[in-house]
């Protein structure tokens, strides 16, 4: 009920979940080159040289002899009438005089008289007509001196500004030079040299499943270790490997085995690393690349979703995009161009190879495309197995029970499903991870958590358990449907309920039989709703959506309509830029896309009524899985069959 998902119709969404899928952030801003810190440190000095000539120039600059106190000019007087000045400096305005002995004077600067023999003191701004005739008088030696026309105050005054501007125009000047070098530093290439480390190596090991891709890569590192083994034939090892499949199925974590497992120089980027608001840079960012690539020659360059550069040139109802394209270019010349690239191997990877443009995809340029798919069975379990290496887990615990029921998981989505069930057995206090924990940890990944605080009323409770009890009903009963694992009204996400099938083995082909069972079940929650409440509600919003899509594939895509016979009228591949979109012609017409709405219309009613013949054929085992629902909420698949009275 509401918006599930059942394992037949389960997709991967794990992207970037991965232990080895995780692509490598944009570089920030160029760390500061030595030469740029002794700048810094160099300009700092400076700074402080001059704020400590400020200070110097302000605290002492207008000072001429720190051991003489400036006394009153009446102290001074009276010191010269009594005899005591021996020697007098008259320099300007100021008077300088030695005493004969040391006496207590009471000095400007300090709050008590203090003993000096030498003073200081500066004439009265009206002058003094009598102090020469009383020189004279005392026979005090008189020494004149001119004022000096050197000021510190005014070189402080008026050169502080010149400096202040200079100062100004100097930081600018370098700001803008800094700038520059900011500007040059952006044409670099972002890519970063792989580092081996006992902790982070990454081995051909540690990837299950993916053996042909595998294969595939392990002649690319055995040809680097052993190139005389290829060269004595002739054979020339394949310039680019590009992995494509959808997220999580473990593409990054193949490279990473690649830059372990080769021993060469390895340098891996982003797409979006030589995407620029400013033009050219990206493909300067190319030209840089290649050129560090070679220099370091035989060397490996890795490049994360592709997509973000490589997409159709020209495509889309606005015109193309100038930046990507020029990057795209330098990018198709670097692969094989004039000149060429020896001693370079490319490898890339993107869930996205429908929109690369078919240019990057030809033969000398990427010669291998490897193929990523989702895990099967058995290489769920070999997955499960190596991530819980370092995860203790109950001996009950069946990793091949998990890998069956997780269909359509991705190497992500595993590694997520355990590191969940490893936190909910910390919350619960235990050592050991059990069944328990992971089985909870599946329906989170695969429905969302659980929703405590949903309050239902009875009347919403009794229409979910009808509802989830009819799907869980017509699954029991089919023959040619999956197991029933469990069926549950329990909220979790975005739905209310569930109801969980658990396949015996992978499908890679459907039957007719299976395609219609599978409506069926879908059917059964709608055809419950109105046997048992004779009412329609909005909880088959998604059953009715993934009914009508099923429908319209076998109509459209499989040929498994009557009225179509063998034809499949379908418009071909989605196209994701809409300028493709609008110029593609539809290749059926009006009337048959009435048909073909016809019989998909009747193909989901006729999934309907036979549900509905089947319920009531087992209504007495309906009603009793009902009150079951209603009462513990989760039942297992066995159960379900008892109350049914079927055998398995």
């Amino acid at each position: 009920m509401g918006r599930k998902s059942d394992h037949n119709s389960s997709e991967s969404q794990g992207e970037g979940r991965a232990s080895g899928n995780e692509a490598s952030s944009g570089a920030g801003p160029p760390s500061p080159s030595i030469e740029t810190i002794r700048r810094m440190r160099r300009r700092t000095l400076l700074m402080v040289l001059l704020l400590l000539g400020i200070v110097f120039l302000w605290r002492w600059g207008g000072e001429v002899d720190r051991d003489r106190p400036t006394v009153a000019y009446s102290t001074f007087i009276t010191h010269l009438e009594e005899g005591r000045v021996e020697r007098v400096l008259l320099r300007g305005d100021e008077v300088q005089a030695e005493l004969s002995e040391s006496v207590e004077t009471e000095v400007l600067e300090a709050e008590e008289p203090v003993e000096y023999d030498r003073i200081r003191t500066f004439l009265p701004a009206v002058g003094d007509d009598r102090l020469m005739p009383l020189l004279e008088e005392q026979g005090v030696e008189i020494v004149t001196q001119p004022e000096a026309d050197f000021n510190w105050w005014f070189l402080l005054l008026y050169a502080l500004p010149v400096l202040l501007v200079l100062a100004f125009f100097l930081f600018f000047f370098r700001g803008m030079g800094q700038q520059g070098q900011q500007i040059m530093d952006i044409r670099k290439s972002h890519a970063k040299p792989y580092e081996k480390t006992a902790r982070a190596t990454v081995g051909f090991d540690d990837v299950a499943g993916q053996k042909a891709a595998k294969r595939e890569l392990e002649e690319l590192v055995t040809f680097l270790q052993e190139p005389e083994r290829f060269e004595g034939l002739g054979a020339k090892v394949p310039g680019g490997f590009l992995l494509k499949g959808p997220p999580g199925t473990g593409k990054t974590l193949l490279a990473r085995a690649v830059a372990g497992e080769a021993g060469v120089h390895f340098l891996h980027v982003t797409g979006s690393d030589f995407m620029e608001m400013l033009v050219g840079v990206g493909a300067s960012r190319i030209r840089q690349l290649f050129e560090d690539a070679k220099k370091s020659s035989p060397s490996i360059i890795f490049i994360d979703e592709l997509d973000s550069i490589g997409r159709k040139r020209g495509a889309g109802l606005g015109g193309s995009h100038d930046e990507r394209e020029q990057t795209l270019n330098q990018l198709l010349s670097e692969l094989d161009g004039f000149e060429p690239h020896e001693g370079v191997i490319v490898m890339a990877a993107t869930n996205r190879p429908d929109i690369l443009d078919p240019a990057l995809l030809r033969p000398g340029r990427f010669d291998r495309q490897v193929m990523l798919d989702l895990p099967s069975q058995a290489d769920r379990e070999e997955i499960l197995e190596i991530h819980a290496r370092e995860k203790p887990l109950e001996k009950e615990v069946e990793l091949g029970e998990v890998a069956r029921g997780t269909p359509g998981f991705s190497g992500a989505d595993l590694e997520n499903l355990l590191n969940e069930a490893a936190l909910l057995a910390a919350r619960r206090g235990r050592d050991r991870i059990s069944q328990e924990e992971l089985d909870e940890a599946r329906d989170k990944v695969m429905m969302g958590l659980r929703r405590e605080g949903l309050a239902l009323g009875e009347e919403e409770r009794r229409i979910l358990a009808c509802h989830e009890a009819g799907h869980a009903v017509v699954a029991a009963v089919l023959p040619h449907t999956d197991p029933l694992h469990k069926v549950s009204i329990v909220p979790r996400g975005k739905a209310l309920g569930g109801t969980h099938q658990l396949p015996e083995k992978d499908r890679y082909v459907h039957a007719r039989e299976f395609l219609e069972d599978r409506l069926m079940v879908l059917m059964g929650g709608r055809a419950a709703e109105g046997l048992l409440m004779d009412t329609k509600t909005s909880g088959a919003e998604d059953d009715l959506r993934q009914a009508s899509r099923l429908a319209r594939k076998m109509v459209m895509s499989w040929g498994m309509s009557e009225s179509f016979g063998q034809l499949a009228p379908q418009e071909g591949d989605g196209n994701v830029f809409l300028g493709e979109e609008i110029a593609r012609r539809r290749e059926y017409s009006d009337v048959t896309a009435r048909e073909v709405d016809e019989e998909v219309r009747g193909m989901v009613a006729r999934a309907h009524d036979r549900a509905t013949e089947l319920l009531e054929k087992h209504r007495k085992g309906l009603d009793a899985l009902v009150e079951a629902l209603l009462e513990e909420e989760e039942i297992r698949g066995d159960r379900v069959l008892e109350l049914l009275g079927v055998e398995e």
